[in-house]
């Protein structure tokens, strides 16, 4: 898994981040969700480098093996903000001013308020089973509050860290396979999902979401600010923002002013499951 990237840890100042990183050519972020690492960008990465790209995989803050930030009340440590602020500096350390960045579930999340914030840097944007979380909970009803349930127990003080840490396998291994993530790559998600400390923070990414991210995203509709560059939004036949959104494409539309989109066959996580499509797509919009 990854041959030939190099895998080490970087200061960006609050927290040192793990990354993986290879190839030459245009730069691309790929920034994982919840509750995975880089590692599920593992059949894809490869393939992008072989394209000619220079390709960044970190773990995000408090994910993985990347170090976890001290708790802050209003849990701004783990907002979307600051892990796109960690994102940003690790690019510039590598030596990636300008960069496209892709983003899937809560990496979508991230990778949007990279584009929002660092509109120098970010040059093209993928966003992969996902719309603004402001847009998500906007049209919250019964169906997105019994499917989504986790983001309002997650969000919950305390409790979510005893139930999950009393036995993380049950939570979070059961729909977690070997054979479909491979062997690695589960191994990686099984050490990160078992540790307290991941757990915590991976909780506190969905308790900023409910709070500082959603007063971010809001205050940016208010200010009319939108992504400036050329974005791409990407959702799986198998997963559920056609059920939940119609036509989720159109819940981006005021978000980007250069939008396109189509979906992919595959279930939720698609880098896994149809990497030779997903990459396809990729190399089509980077190019």
């Amino acid at each position: 898994m990854f041959d030939d990237f190099t895998d080490e840890r970087i200061d960006v100042g609050e927290v040192e981040l793990r990354v993986r990183h290879a190839g030459q050519g245009p730069s691309v972020l790929l920034v994982h969700g919840h509750p995975r690492t880089g590692a599920t960008w593992h059949r894809v990465a490869p393939r992008l480098v072989e394209r000619g790209f220079a390709v960044v995989c970190p773990d995000m803050r408090g994910y993985g093996r990347s170090g976890k930030a001290d708790l802050r009340p209003d849990h701004s440590q783990q907002s979307k903000r600051a892990v796109a602020a960690d994102l940003r500096r690790l690019m510039d350390l590598l030596g990636h001013p300008r960069f496209a960045t892709v983003g899937h579930d809560r990496g979508a999340y991230v990778a949007l308020r990279l584009a929002l914030d660092h509109p120098d840097a970010v040059d093209r944007l993928v966003v992969i089973d996902g719309v603004p979380i402001s847009e998500a909970l906007a049209r919250c009803d019964a169906t997105f509050a019994r499917e989504w349930f986790h983001w309002f127990f997650f969000a919950q003080p305390d409790i979510p860290e005893r139930v999950i840490t009393a036995d993380p396998d049950a939570w979070y291994a059961a729909k977690a396979r070997p054979e479909s993530m491979g062997a690695e790559n589960h191994r990686e998600f099984l050490q990160a999902v078992r540790d307290p400390a991941t757990v915590r923070a991976m909780l506190e990414d969905y308790r900023a979401g409910l709070g500082v991210d959603r007063e971010h995203e809001e205050a940016d509709r208010r200010a009319g600010r939108a992504v400036r560059c050329p974005t791409l939004f990407l959702w799986s036949t198998r997963d559920d923002m056609e059920r939940l959104y119609g036509d989720p494409l159109a819940v981006w539309r005021p978000w980007a002013a250069d939008l396109r989109g189509h979906p992919i066959e595959s279930g939720h996580h698609v880098a896994e499951e149809n990497p030779d499509d997903l990459t396809e797509a990729l190399h089509r919009f980077l190019t």
